[in-house]
């Protein structure tokens, strides 16, 4: 059950209003992917946004909700982790946890075992039990 819903529901909203952002003429030609770009020429039609039924320009409005900034899908915030240490100033109602890539297996078993103690929500666990 996700926590911070009116958070999420926020996001979804403003998702929901967001337009699919396409590279300009990639429709037109096979050679351009879809994934955006910005037009940057001097007489580029979407740019200015002369004529009607071209896609829109990302700008800054179309942005995710603050409130709802660094939220994991499950709704917990988000923090990275490298030490048993920094689990100290986090909550386990609200924050998530995520180790971070350089953290090896044994110190990952060690802070697994607090994290599973005070009962924190851990988002790449890949915790081999056999391991010794």
């Amino acid at each position: 059950m996700p926590i911070n819903k009116e958070k999420l529901q926020a996001r979804e909203e403003a998702r929901v209003s967001r337009p699919e952002f396409i590279r300009p003429e990639s429709w037109r030609y096979v050679r351009l992917e879809s994934g955006w770009r910005k037009p940057k020429g001097m007489d580029n039609h979407q740019r200015k946004q002369k004529s009607r039924g071209r896609p829109g320009l990302v700008k800054v409005g179309y942005g995710t909700p603050k409130i709802a900034l660094g939220l994991h899908p499950s709704g917990y915030t988000d923090n990275l982790v490298h030490n048993a240490n920094d689990l100290e100033n986090l909550n386990p109602k609200e924050d998530g946890i995520r180790f971070g890539h350089s953290v090896g297996a044994k110190k990952r078993r060690e802070i697994m075992k607090i994290a599973l103690e005070k009962k924190f929500k851990v988002f790449n666990a890949r915790v081999s039990q056999n391991a010794s």
